[in-house]
């Protein structure tokens, strides 16, 4: 490889590796799996190493990714978190016992534990008192999640035990179970929300909730696997967990001690199959050298310890080869790529199609037409090519490139900075979108019209029948009955339930919308922000963004849909069937004790949640605000208000309450 090549490669996977750590540890939603990504910092690392010119301390290879965000403020820690260096093979266990055994001149013990996929967190207990939890962050110092690591019911806040240390840092894995995991995902299925790639995401994603009642409700564990103090009970991590469990932490029954490098083998084997029976997903075993004293002998390297090493199990893969690439239409637009595979067995079922996820990954697997690739199935129930053979590729073959145009409509596609999909913008009529709009409008959640499945909404749109879900309120019987399937009594109560939908609430008329980006639960806290359609369509960016659950995307996207004109005729077209467009019962302000003040709510709170706070002050004449300026009267702060804010609100000399404050002054007890 010249030079050139080199640097080139070097940078586009400095790049690619850059957004996979901010899709992993910020959106967590990973688009490639844990071996796909060891496999491209493998690859740069090789590079740099040959390539010593090109070396960069600002290298994702000398840093840890992380998962810092503004909303939390930031510790540091006491005792840094490192990750671990892994592998995919015995030999290389074997390679790394023998490293150590050179240091000890004997034998090493070593103890196992499963390598649980979860969000790790680090939590310090002062006093036989929970004092702080944090995440990893970047290794150094991470985000303040006290507040909702505290309703995580199996951390305890307080612990009792005859060689507890005054000061120590307990180190465990939040985890989501698999049956919460798969409830969480119908429900968000259901209210139109994109359900949670695998629950590892959905854990990390609660801890950085900011109302500790909704992370409460999601049912997350921790399980506990490393003690740190000054002083500890015991002389070796094994004995240091075993302690830890009879103080109240969950300390996994699995961690086993092994007096060789072949019992953890043994070990590794054993968990490959059985980890299916486990109630949560693990990808590895973790290997520690039991002796604390070996383990500072040992020593660190800039990003991992040298007496640990993951063992990550492989996804199951086979290779099979790709016929062509097809484009998919969403019901929000969104176009996503699907391989066409020659059919192969893989984990239980054959497959014959697979996600390419989007425009990047196609570009980063550089894949061509009749390629040999890999195929495994992501988090193990989703196929999706990990590579390409590149031994079998053809010369002459053609690289696959990201369609231009909607497959359906033919209108350009566009890609939203920020957003890794493209989309049709064309939704008024491009057919699987305004099929799927309709599809959406008619289910349980949004108008719950019965009758009218997918098949029959094929059959009323291909019959020219309905081109939006304006037009379902104007069919009539008689155009019903003749139509395939159908007969008189199916019309009929097709007809009946359309008409019963008129009774269905404001908040559920607009979340059946179809509005991008608003989901259930979102189209309730419109609802309940604004009282009417009419007092929405005339909110700016800033009202809309001063509602919690409101950010710069989901606002942006209910400005577009209300200026566009055939909306506007369509709600018309609603009203005039007497659809529900305003909350009924509409109460006035309880006071005016807040009026003229405009609030602006950052932190965390124990008493109400944000939202109840933000009602609250609604409810007393005041207005909310997300940013602080020149015109912003005070700030209701809770626990981990962001440094941003504070500084600003400091510059600005903005008054800041806590909610103790707050609530004696609107004269609640």
């Amino acid at each position: 490889m010249k030079q050139s090549e080199a640097k080139a490669r070097i940078e586009k996977l400095r790049k690619a590796i850059e957004e996979h750590n901010h899709n992993y540890y910020i959106l967590n939603s990973p688009v490639i799996s844990d071996f796909e990504y060891d496999l491209l910092l493998h690859e740069l690392d090789t590079l740099e190493r040959k390539y010593s010119g090109f070396a960069s301390e600002e290298s994702p290879t000398r840093r840890i990714g992380s998962d810092i965000t503004r909303e939390f403020r930031q510790y540091e820690h006491k005792y840094p978190m490192l990750s671990l260096g892994n592998t995919y093979s015995t030999e290389e266990l074997r390679e790394f016992n023998a490293r150590i055994e050179k240091v000890t001149g004997s034998p090493a013990e070593y103890v196992c534990e499963l390598k649980f996929d979860g969000a790790s967190i680090s939590i310090t207990y002062k006093r036989g008192r929970l004092f702080r939890a944090l995440t990893r962050g970047d290794g150094t110092k991470g985000d303040d999640v006290t507040l909702n690591a505290r309703t995580i019911k199996n951390i305890p806040v307080t612990i009792t035990g005859i060689r507890v240390p005054d000061e120590f840092v307990i180190r465990g894995e939040i985890l989501m179970p698999r049956a919460v995991f798969d409830r969480l995902n119908d429900e968000r299925n259901n209210e139109g929300l994109p359900p949670f790639a695998n629950p590892r995401n959905a854990a990390a994603g609660t801890l950085k909730i900011l109302d500790p009642k909704t992370v409460a409700s999601r049912g997350l564990v921790c399980n506990f696997y490393f003690l740190l103090a000054d002083e500890l009970p015991h002389d070796t991590h094994y004995e240091n967990m075993m302690e830890a469990s009879t103080w109240g932490f969950n300390v996994p029954e699995s961690i086993s001690l092994c007096k060789s490098i072949e019992e953890v083998i043994t070990f590794i084997n054993r968990w490959e199959s059985e980890r299916k029976k486990l109630p949560f997903d693990i990808d590895g075993v973790v290997v520690k050298v039991n002796s604390l004293a070996l383990q500072e002998e040992l020593g660190f390297t800039a990003k991992s310890p040298r007496w640990a090493i993951s063992y990550k199990y492989k996804a199951e893969q086979v290779t099979t080869r790709l016929l062509s690439v097809s484009f998919q239409v969403g019901r929000t637009g969104n176009v996503t790529p699907v391989a066409n595979l020659e059919p192969v067995f893989l984990a239980g079922s054959t497959v014959k199609r697979a996600t390419l996820h989007n425009a990047d990954q196609i570009a980063l697997l550089g894949l061509h037409l009749n390629d040999m690739v890999y195929v495994e199935k992501g988090g193990e129930i989703i196929p999706k090519i990990a590579g390409v053979d590149h031994s079998f590729r053809n010369e002459n073959s053609h690289e696959i490139k990201f369609i231009a145009n909607c497959p359906e409509c033919g209108t350009q596609l566009v890609k939203n900075e920020g957003e890794a999909n493209h989309f049709c913008p064309n939704y008024l009529h491009c057919p699987p979108q305004l099929k799927g709009r309709i599809g959406h409008f008619i289910s349980r959640k949004a108008m719950d019209i019965d009758g009218l499945g997918e098949e029959t909404v094929d059959l009323l749109f291909s019959s020219n029948l309905i081109r939006n879900y304006a037009d379902l309120y104007e069919l009539k019987t008689e155009q019903l009955v003749p139509l395939e399937r159908l007969g008189e009594k199916s019309a009929a109560n097709i007809i009946k339930s359309i008409k019963t939908s008129l009774s269905v609430p404001y908040s559920r008329v607009l979340f059946a919308l179809g509005i991008r980006h608003v989901g259930e639960t979102v189209a309730k806290t419109i609802a309940s922000r604004f009282r009417s359609i009419d007092e929405l369509m005339s909110a700016d960016l800033e009202l809309l963004t001063s509602v919690n659950e409101i950010g710069p995307k989901i606002a942006a996207s209910i400005i577009s849909f209300f200026f566009d004109s055939d909306n506007i005729l369509i709600i018309k077209r609603l009203k005039d069937y007497g659809l529900k467009f305003s909350e009924e019962n509409v109460k006035g302000p309880e006071s005016d004790i807040l009026k003229g003040k405009t609030i602006v709510i950052s932190g965390v709170f124990l008493r109400h949640t944000r939202d109840e706070y933000k009602d609250l002050i609604e409810k007393h004449g005041g207005k909310n605000s997300t940013s602080i300026s020149g015109s912003t009267s005070l700030i209701l702060a809770g626990d981990n208000m962001g440094p941003a804010k504070k500084e600003k609100a400091e510059q600005l000399g903005v008054a800041m309450i806590d909610e103790n404050e707050f609530l004696e002054l609107i004269g609640e007890e």
